[in-house]
């Protein structure tokens, strides 16, 4: 039991998906997990514990920011031992041929700063995902036919952002989309010698202003949660 997981080492499985909002946990739990049970609820930051296909795993809201991943990610990694950790989420498109509804698997996250920041000072580390798990999340994408692209993303520490300038860079550069939480979860993946992948739906779209309506968005993420699973567990 950490300070922000009200829950006991064992009650908390080795795999665990994360998405920011706890609702969402909740619902992925209800939906794809067989006894699925509430582990705790401490400031209102769902977790949940049972089995898909027979594999124990949580599915563990991270709040949304870095500096939230940032705290969930460290109490799973140190005090609950968890090797595996992929974030489930939405982000926005930030490439034409992106197209909402379509799954980001996040090989590189680019961004201006993170929590674990200070500790390169002048060094620009460079964050990644696992590549087993990406190899396996590509694959069973295409086994769903899902629409998926594989590539860098920008994880920002701004929703409201106010950098025109800084988007159309990211975009001359080939990043796919935009999102809050991949880079630091990827940094201290790196730190603790653990597993981490991001799985994003696209939800909405820098440049056609398409957005998903909130009544189709879980029907919409129901794919990239099969996605985590597959990739899991292969």
């Amino acid at each position: 039991m950490t300070i922000h997981i009200g829950a006991e080492k064992d009650d908390i499985a080795d795999v665990v998906l994360m998405p920011g909002d706890p609702y969402r946990a909740r619902w992925a739990a209800e939906t794809f997990l067989t006894g699925a049970k509430l582990v705790h609820e401490v400031r209102g930051m769902f977790g949940f514990t049972g089995e898909w296909n027979g594999h124990r795993v949580t599915i563990q809201g991270s709040g949304m920011g870095m500096p939230s991943m940032s705290i969930y990610a460290n109490e799973l990694i140190r005090d609950f031992d968890v090797s595996t950790l992929i974030r489930i989420g939405s982000c926005g498109g930030m490439q034409e041929h992106v197209k909402v509804r379509d799954v980001i698997l996040a090989q590189t996250a680019t961004t201006v700063s993170t929590p674990s920041s200070t500790i390169f000072r002048e060094l620009n580390f460079a964050p990644s995902a696992d590549f087993g798990l990406l190899h396996k999340a590509y694959h069973a994408a295409e086994k769903i036919d899902v629409d998926v692209h594989v590539g860098g993303i920008y994880s920002s520490d701004t929703f409201y952002d106010e950098r025109p300038d800084l988007n159309k860079e990211m975009q001359r550069h080939g990043i796919l989309g935009v999102e809050m939480e991949a880079a630091e979860l990827y940094t201290l993946a790196a730190r603790y010698g653990r597993r981490a992948l991001g799985v994003m739906t696209v939800s909405d779209h820098l440049l056609t202003g398409e957005a998903l309506p909130s009544d189709q968005r879980e029907s919409s993420f129901a794919d990239m949660v099969e996605i985590a699973l597959s990739a899991a567990f292969a």
